[in-house]
């Protein structure tokens, strides 16, 4: 039996420190706890178990190079000297990120608080009505600052938000046009997202002048950006006339802030407005997270991309929140889907409402109107220095034409007052203002630009006679913000009041276990979150010169160094900021790799039938045919069906896309066999890296054939989910494929020459997120990473064992053993009870659960992952709540309870329908509300009862509204 890394026993001296590391507080099970689990599995070591269920082929067999656990003092200490090499220099580059202003009461409530950023993505509506309440609040905002109808609940930065845009101009189009036009003055990141998302599609990128466009061959749509990269606005309302007239829609990138003053892009004409909300109160951060939007028009509402909250009504008739529509990964067409978005940026958007509820409309204006005030004093004072700024109005940015000083004496001062500037590349210069921009700022630039010279001017002679206002073609006269919600809390106490009532109506981890197959909610340590708010990691703006970012350059070199020894590969890329975006971004290397070699012909991509849903969307989005391979009855890929596959496309096979341990939670033992069949016909192999928990520090990805791995750190290392979001998803690859890993075009990053282009806006996608991470990992060390793995399949199979008797495990290993996650089989209870498994996951609320994966990959069962986060006790509770749901079933089949009118079909009960009228249904109210011992001691009341997504769908409302629309 081959040999495992260190640490699968437990010593007397490893116990020692098991208890006194970082390790014992993460791991949840004790060391006796974990020998009574293996006692209870019949096995006799955690060695034991990973030799039963991990295929001995693919045994890592030596501890992985990390070195030692550290404490979390030394792991911050550590830390805070790689911050320190940072430098926090004053931010004017703008192009389209900005310094901003956090409120602390949002920042300690909302972005430091595990009650907001440990909560899952809201499936489970009735326990989520809190952060659905706040996405409805940034749609409200987003819709009626830019003047459409609606509005998603965010996507993960303005420039994917502009290729999903392109894609759905692309998709709507009458004239079936594959060109698009986009302006030269939009940003750069922007135009070099478009053309990586249009090459693969077919779609030829445009990139010219709006002013002297003329049309002369149709395009789908354009987009242009308001207020321009540069800083001009200019009134589209002629060239959107035109474009229409041309068959083409058209996007707007708007920047959300200056729409308080300016005609918003929905009064323009435009049909799509997408942007980012990062100056509402989120740092940099280095490139993010930050929550972009996505707006458009109601005839557009089945096509807008991610995921959108609408307002329903409960089975009592009262208002309830849901997510609307398609809610893609549940309901995802597959290779048929015009987006591979299944994900948001949920926290930061609750932070970008939070922040207009916090300011109200005349606080957001009165923001506004004193950036442009300082841009046009700024203005005035450089003219007054000689130097232009043209003749186009504009908000917060000035675009500086040199002459006066060379360009390379005006950047010295500048470093030498700790100020970046853009620099264009006709060597001009731009300064962007914001928020944070006060008097000192001003008069600290204009002595950038005059030099050694005095300035002939105060700042009150420079504001003396200047016109501030807007031309009418351009001011905004229409109302925005106009529901209470955004004027009634502008008291802290009120706020405050208002965030905690929010937050009290959503479970999260800091009220139970959410055990949810194939999503990992895991601990997400206060000491890994601690570093996120530290001002060198989040002050600094996403373009400032390397030579300023040091420190997080170490930081990046060492988490990729980490990464690719926990996996086996050669080369990391950080810039995918979600899983989607990693799968998305394997597949392009992958394709870049096969025209590299002349064969570009190699389109097809083989996908088992129980792959994630948003694999067939991204082998699209690459450009890829999609060809499903079929599972066998273990939920294995059918080998002979690989094979045969394999070799009828073999010479146009690309990929494999392969999700391991399996989707249906296994240690699929043919996986090496499996990807020599896939390299034997010149194919590459990508793996999903959603099931990654399953394999720190046991076996790696790299060594036994995959060649492409996307890392979902919001699961595997720690990163929260944050109610929907944020996320993170680097790809490993093998080394010939480093050459093609994305680059950049504002700073250098990637394989080079023949690197694919930009994923995301940001060089390293959501780099203020990655100290999570590397702290994760620097306090596991090589052997709590394993212990990590262990434990957690370990909890998988306890959890299996025990509930084995009530609800059969559909999949397991040859051995009898799952991996990390268990699937259990509801179907046959259909037929006895009438219980749809729905209704477990509603009467779970009862118990102060969240449901579990329902009905994915297979309908009508429950995927149950535990995380090794969890300690035996909530492990045995969530058994318990099982086992008692099945025994109301149990009722049912005999009689006790009535099959229509029961505990699990009214789940799940609320105070409200406990005390409010008579009790008209055959069990007690007892029953209804306190079913466990548990919950008397500790009771999370689901705030509105089971919501009628039908109704919701029917009469859609995605805005906050007032209550006849719920009528």
């Amino acid at each position: 039996m081959q040999t495992r890394s260190p640490g699968a026993q437990i010593s007397p001296k490893s116990a020692l420190a098991y208890t006194d590391s970082f390790v014992a507080r993460h791991i949840g099970p004790t060391v006796e706890e974990v020998q009574q689990m293996l006692s209870a599995l019949g096995l006799s070591s955690l060695e034991d178990l990973i030799d039963q269920t991990v295929p001995a082929a693919i045994h890592l067999g030596r501890p992985l190079k990390l070195g030692e656990p550290l404490s979390e003092y030394e792991v911050l200490a550590q830390l805070q000297a790689i911050a320190s090499q940072n430098q926090v220099f004053r931010s004017f580059i703008g192009m389209g990120y900005h310094n901003c202003i956090t409120p602390p009461l949002i920042q300690r409530n909302i972005l430091e608080n595990p009650g907001w950023y440990t909560q899952y993505t809201p499936y489970q509506a009735e326990i989520a009505q809190g952060r659905l309440e706040a996405l409805l609040n940034f749609q409200t905002l987003v819709g009626d600052l830019t003047g459409l109808e609606i509005a998603n609940a965010s996507l993960l930065d303005e420039g994917t938000a502009a290729a999903e845009a392109m894609t759905m101009s692309y998709g709507l189009a009458k004239n079936k046009a594959k060109a698009f036009f986009v302006s030269s003055l939009c940003h750069p990141q922007t135009i070099q997202i478009l053309k990586t998302r249009a090459e693969p599609l077919g779609i030829r990128v445009l990139i010219g002048d709006h002013r002297t466009f003329t049309f002369h061959e149709s395009v789908c749509g354009v987009l242009l950006q308001y207020p321009a990269t540069d800083g001009a606005i200019y009134d589209y309302r002629a060239f959107i006339e035109a474009a229409h007239q041309a068959g083409a829609l058209v996007t707007v990138a708007a920047d959300l802030l200056s729409l308080t003053l300016l005609t918003p892009p929905g009064a323009l004409g435009a049909d799509i407005a997408v942007g980012n909300t990062q100056r509402f109160g989120v740092p940099m951060g280095y490139g993010g997270p930050h929550a972009a939007y996505f707006a458009t028009k109601d005839a557009y509402k089945r096509q807008i991309p991610g995921r959108i909250v609408g307002v329903s009504k409960d089975i009592r008739g009262q208002p309830a929140l849901r997510l609307a529509l398609q809610t893609r990964e549940q309901h995802i067409r597959r290779d048929k889907a015009t987006s591979n978005i299944c994900t948001a940026q949920v926290l930061l958007a609750v932070m970008a409402s939070m922040y207009a509820v916090y300011h109200g409309p005349s606080g957001l204006k009165n923001i506004a109107t004193r950036i442009h005030h300082l841009t046009t004093v700024l203005a005035e004072g450089l003219h007054h220095l000689g130097y232009q700024t043209g003749d186009a109005p504009f908000f917060d940015t000035l675009r500086v034409e040199l002459g006066v000083r060379p360009l390379a004496e005006i950047l010295e001062a500048a470093e030498a007052q700790r100020i970046n500037l853009r620099i264009y590349d006709d060597g001009t210069l731009g300064i962007t203002l914001d928020e944070t921009t006060g008097a000192t700022d001003l008069l600290d630039l204009f002595q950038i630009f005059a030099g050694e010279e005095s300035l002939p001017f105060t700042l009150d002679t420079l504001s003396e006679g200047v016109d501030f206002a807007y031309g009418p073609a351009l001011a905004r006269t229409s109302s925005y913000l106009t529901h209470p919600v955004f004027n009634r809390y502008h008291s802290e106490t009120e706020l405050l009041r208002y965030l905690h009532r929010l937050q009290a109506k959503d479970l999260s981890l800091t009220t139970s276990m959410i055990p949810l197959g194939s999503c990992t909610m895991k601990l997400n340590a206060t000491a890994e979150m601690v570093p996120v708010t530290w001002p060198e990691f989040g002050g600094i703006h996403p373009f400032a010169p390397v030579s300023q970012t040091r420190g997080y350059q170490t930081l990046f070199q060492q988490l990729e160094g980490w990464l690719a020894e926990i996996t086996g590969f050669a080369g990391i890329s950080l810039q995918p900021n979600a899983g989607s975006q990693g799968e998305y971004t394997g597949l392009l290397v992958i394709r870049r790799y096969h025209q590299n070699r002349s064969e570009g012909h190699r389109t097809v991509c083989l996908i088992p039938q129980s792959a994630h849903g948003t694999n067939p969307a991204s082998a699209v989005m690459a450009g890829m045919r999609v060809v499903p391979v079929a599972c066998d009855r273990q939920g294995n890929i059918d080998l002979t069906d690989l094979q045969t596959k394999a070799e009828q496309h073999s010479a146009e096979l690309a990929a494999l896309m392969v999700t391991y341990p399996s989707t249906h939670g296994v240690f699929e033992t043919s996986i090496r066999e499996v990807c020599a069949i896939v390299h034997a016909h010149g194919g590459q192999v990508y793996m999903d890296g959603a099931n990654l928990n399953a394999q720190v520090g046991v076996c790696r990805p790299g060594d036994f054939g995959a060649d492409v791995c996307h890392l979902n750190l919001h699961k595997t290392f720690c990163i929260p989910h944050g109610g929907g979001g944020p996320g993170m998803g680097p790809i490993g690859v093998a080394s010939h494929l480093v050459p093609f890993l994305p680059s950049h075009p504002v700073v250098a990053v990637g394989g080079g020459v023949q690197a694919i282009g930009a994923v995301s806006a940001a060089p390293w996608g959501s780099a203020s997120i990655l100290p999570i991470s590397w702290v994760y990992i620097a306090l596991m060390g090589a052997e709590g990473l394993a212990r990590a793995t262990e434990v957690a399949i370990l909890s998988a199979n306890y959890i299996a064992h025990r509930l084995q008797p009530y609800y059969p495990v559909l999949y397991r290993g040859q051995s009898g053993l799952v991996a990390h996650e268990c699937i259990l089989d509801l179907r046959t209870l259909k037929a006895t009870t009438g219980i749809e498994v729905e209704d477990v996951a509603k009467r779970l609320m009862d118990y102060g659960y969240h449901a579990p994966t329902i009905s994915w990959p297979v309908a009508g069962t429950m995927m149950v992952e535990p995380t090794e986060s969890e300690s035996k006790a909530e492990l045995d509770r969530f058994c318990d709540a099982m086992i008692a749901i099945r025994q109301e079933m149990a009722q049912i089949e005999t009689g006790q309870l009535d099959r229509h009118d029961n505990p699990l079909k009214n789940a799940p009960h609320t105070a409200h329908s406990l005390i409010t009228g008579d009790w008209v249904h055959p069990y007690t109210r007892e029953q209804a509300a306190y079913p466990a011992p548990w919950t008397r001691e500790h009771k999370f009341w689901p705030s509105v009862g089971r919501i009628d997504n039908v109704y919701g769908d029917r009469n859609l409302v995605c805005s906050c509204a007032g209550m006849e629309a719920y009528s």
